[in-house]
């Protein structure tokens, strides 16, 4: 990631790809070309969005209520949110900053299966990294990484409901790397259940500073993104019914919003 100068870090766009495999009982494998969102929401707070459409309504936007408990810019954004979960978790010193991968709204749309809080101490290390999750019930929950390192397998357990072909049962176990130069980003997520390794999961992508060019290029490429990763998550779920792969019916959510 660039800095526009000393302390001010730019907004990214990341172009790269969605990586998903299901290994049993029956396999079924996809890759889908993407592009998301990298913010450093301190930068972003301090010194206004740049070229981001930040909470108004643009072809390529992102509004801070669809984050965390959905507050709005008056009450301080996801940000405060964000700095709100980590003191409540004990955690008061990620006070630099905090870069968020997560996907746009796109013509006033978004879906965020997953977006990713990474959370930097005031010398800059990675102090914690919370995993944000909805599902297309309208649900949320956060899984809260205490003291990560990037390349180094992390591990969670599964409390809330993402598909019905899996079970709430298991475990994650997540990965996120970086090259040197900060210009390329992989989070990996594998899901285990009981009987072992059943899912992998990857999304990668080469980042570059969001200016109007690269979200035209964005737009042009991709013209409905987020809709498309809606249907793409039902036409995957017909062809597991297909299958016959196993349904699990909707448990209760669980009892607190943040897994640590």
């Amino acid at each position: 990631m660039t800095t526009r100068s000393k302390g001010q870090a730019l907004a990214h766009i990341g172009f790269g790809q969605v990586r998903h495999s299901r290994l049993r009982p029956a396999r079924n494998a996809f890759v889908y070309g993407t592009y998301f969102l990298m913010l450093p929401m301190r930068s972003l707070q301090a010194n206004g969005p740049g070229a981001l459409a930040r909470n108004r309504l643009a072809a390529l936007s992102f509004f801070d209520k669809d984050h965390g408990d959905g507050r709005g810019p008056e009450q301080g954004g996801a940000l405060a949110w964000l700095d709100e979960l980590l003191r409540t978790q004990g955690i008061d010193d990620a006070s630099g900053e905090v870069w968020l991968h997560c996907y746009p709204r796109v013509l006033g749309f978004t879906f965020k299966p997953v977006s990713f809080w990474y959370c930097h101490a005031a010398d800059g290390k990675l102090r914690a990294i919370v995993v944000e999750v909805n599902n297309t019930f309208g649900e949320r929950h956060c899984y809260l990484l205490d003291r990560p390192a990037f390349g180094v397998e992390l591990r969670a357990t599964k409390v809330f409901h993402v598909s019905p072909f899996c079970p709430v049962e298991g475990g994650y176990r997540f990965r996120f790397m970086v090259t040197p130069d900060l210009q390329r980003t992989v989070a990996r997520i594998d899901y285990d259940d009981a009987q072992g390794p059943l899912i992998e999961t990857s999304v990668s992508g080469t980042l570059q500073p969001l200016t109007s060019a690269a979200v035209r290029h964005a737009l042009w490429r991709y013209p409905a993104m987020t809709w498309g990763v809606v249907a793409r998550i039902h036409w995957q779920a017909l062809k597991l019914f297909i299958k016959r792969t196993p349904f699990f019916g909707k448990p209760p959510l669980p009892a607190t919003f943040t897994s640590r």
